[in-house]
Order: C-alpha cells, then structure tokens, then sequence
C-alpha cells in the first residue's frame, strides 16, 4: 500500500504541526505517514496585507488542489487560517486537541507597559483594532511572515512589539516568549490555537484514517466559532474576535466585533446545548443588531 500523504505549508510551525499529526497518525494506527510540502501563495507574498491579495485563500487555495487533484491524501491546517466556507468536495475530517488560545504581547511587559505612542507590528485586523480600543495612542504597522520573521523584524527595530499565538509559539519551543494577554482583555481569533486535517469529502479511507484522531470537545468550539463567522459573513477585512467553550453540557460562545480603528464595539455571548446549530446565528443577530454602524458595514458581506 502506498503511503499516506499529509499535505501541509513549508513554515516551521506547519511542519511541526504535521509532524504532531503524522505521530497522532502512528499512535492511532501504526503508520507512517509521508510528509509533502506545498509552497502557498500567502507564503511567496510577505509584504502585503491578506486582505489586499486574495485573503485566507492564499494559505489553502494550493493545498486544495493538490488534495483535489489526489497528490496528497490530507491537508494540515492552522484553522484560523482556514477560510469560512470550504469546497463541498472538502470536509474536515479531525480537529486536534486544542492548544493555548490566547496571544503573546512580544516586546513589552503588558499592554499597559507599551509606551506612548508605541508601534505594534501585526497583519491582523483584530489585533490591530483591539489594541487599538485598548491604547488608541499606539500606531499599528504591517507585520507579516512566520515566527522566526516577525521576531527578526521586531529585533531589528521595525516595531516596539508584536502579537503572536501562544499556540504557534509554544509548538515552536519558545514557552517563554512574550506576556500572555489574558482572553478577558483580548479575545482570541476564531479557531486560534486549532490544528485541522481536511480531505477529500468522497475519501471514505482517509475519512476514517483521520477520524480516529479528532478531539470532539475541540471539534464542538471550533465548528462554533466558524458556523459564527458564517453567520456574520465575517471576511478577512472584518475585526472579530471569538472563542467557544464547553463545560459539561453547556456551550458558551463569546464574541466581539469591532471597528478597524477599535473606537466602536459590540460585545456579547450566549449559552446552550454543545449540538444546537442555531446558537452561532443567534449570537450573530445579536452582535449586528446592537453594532455600531462603523462596526455592522464591516459585516455586510
């Protein structure tokens, strides 16, 4: 039998993430999967927003169709950088358990701690906004590029600090990099701190293969916080931070949207039953119903 082929992006921090599903693969099933790098365009473009050049699409586009066109069995994934609405031909099959959701402050001891008037560097719309709503007097600036990039440019002065995922970090080894920002002050991307495998949706091998390493508890939050983004017709342009949590039978799902410039907000969550599919649309009406105007354009698809 040929061997199974986990696609996954060239990053450090994507590899190490195949390399925990290419493990999970040998515990669960006694095989060795083969690793096979695919080059994505959000890789090759680092000086551009990904709003300014396709979106979250760049880091999938290419997986997809080597997945599609049967060069690989699976795609590894970060799922916050998974867009919202997937091919049908597509189907997550396994959600890893996940990892710290929250962000690293980089450069300084809190936010508090940043100086007047401080340049943070980040590519993302929420970060941007939060800390902005937090400390309108710092300036944000465009950081993109992995872990080791971003701290490169942070050393070579480009910023006085960046944000980066406590996940990716502490996947990397660096456990001691930065000040972790309590979610009650910065709420987390969606699906931050999630690692997906998708595949062919008509593969019912690898369908299966892959389902023995799926942590439901995870799977249930994650699914969540996308079916919100759904709801929301949230875009890489729209700052939205959310996080689901599950304890015992109840679902809480918390979010917030707000403005690019974090001068307008709307916060809200909502609690129910972990399989109830209509809590996330609940919220989202909720949310644009209560939103400034500044922050509802933002979300009108």
């Amino acid at each position: 039998m040929p061997p199974f082929r986990l696609g996954t992006r060239g990053s450090p921090l994507a590899l190490v993430q195949a390399n925990i599903v290419r493990d999970a693969l040998a515990a669960a099933h006694g095989i060795t999967a083969e690793i096979v790098v695919i080059r994505t365009t959000g890789d090759k473009v680092q000086d551009r927003a990904l709003a300014e050049i396709g979106g979250k699409s760049l880091w999938t586009k290419e997986l997809d169709r080597a997945l599609l066109g049967g060069d690989i069995d699976c795609a590894v994934h970060s799922m916050k950088d998974v867009e919202t609405f997937r091919p049908d031909m597509i189907a997550i099959a396994a959600i890893l358990p996940r990892a710290d959701v929250r962000d690293r402050l980089v450069g300084a001891d809190s936010i508090a701690a940043l100086r007047q008037g401080a340049v943070v560097g980040t590519a993302s719309p929420r970060r941007a906004a939060q800390l902005k709503r937090l400390r309108p007097d710092i300036e944000t600036v465009l950081f993109r590029g992995n872990v080791d990039t971003r701290l490169a440019k942070l050393a070579a002065g480009e910023a006085d600090a960046t944000l980066l995922a406590a996940a990716g970090l502490e996947r990397l080894g660096r456990h001691d990099v930065g000040f972790a920002v309590p979610t009650n002050v910065m709420l987390p991307a969606p699906a931050q701190g999630a690692v997906g495998i998708e595949v062919r949706a008509d593969d019912a091998h690898a369908r299966a293969l892959i389902a023995a390493i799926d942590d439901p508890h995870t799977r249930v939050c994650v699914l969540a916080e996308r079916a919100l983004l759904a709801a929301l017709k949230a875009d890489c342009h729209s700052p939205v931070a959310a996080l689901a949590t599950l304890e015992g039978a109840i679902l809480t799902i918390e979010a917030e949207l707000l403005s690019e410039d974090g001068g307008a907000h709307v916060h809200g969550q909502i609690e129910g039953a972990p399989l109830d599919h209509d809590l996330p649309a609940a919220l989202a009406r909720d949310l644009l119903d209560r939103a400034p105007e500044s922050v509802r354009r933002l979300f009108e698809g």
